[in-house]
């Protein structure tokens, strides 16, 4: 069976409260409802954290630890643009990891242009509302 881990960033928790004209209306709970619903056969699990050090250690797990994954689909939230050690951590594992986005980073604010993370990731998917993350687990399974 694959496992996939979803890991997401700052502030992803608040999905469908903030800023819906750019996010969405669906809360993050419910976005990762419909892609469990959506792959069946899949063992996905799921971290939400605001503080890198968190998402670090789950990368690190991810790689490391006593559980096998599969592949790492990874919003990093506004961490994206600013920190060097998420990228390190993704660049430390064995494990592949897609960057995703709702929005489409490159469309908006010009310090939002920049990842720092997509160099050491697989592939990034970005601007395509809560698809991203089905594409991304779906890109793993067809790997």
């Amino acid at each position: 069976m694959k496992r996939i881990l979803i890991l997401n960033g700052p502030n992803l928790n608040l999905l469908g409260l903030r800023e819906p004209e750019i996010y969405g209306s669906d809360s993050l709970e419910s976005i990762m409802a419909d892609v469990r619903a959506e792959f069946h056969g899949v063992e996905i699990d799921h971290v939400q954290s605001n503080h890198e050090g968190e998402l670090i250690d789950a990368l690190q797990r991810a790689g490391y630890g006593t559980e096998h994954y599969d592949g790492v689909v990874f919003n990093a939230g506004g961490y994206t643009h600013t920190s060097v050690a998420l990228r390190d951590a993704i660049a430390a594992i064995p494990v592949p990891v897609i960057e995703v986005h709702l929005s489409n980073i490159a469309a908006r604010e010009e310090f939002r242009h920049r990842s720092l993370l997509s160099p050491v990731c697989r592939g990034t998917i970005a601007g395509l509302g809560k698809t991203v993350y089905s594409l991304a687990v779906r890109a793993f399974l067809q790997a």
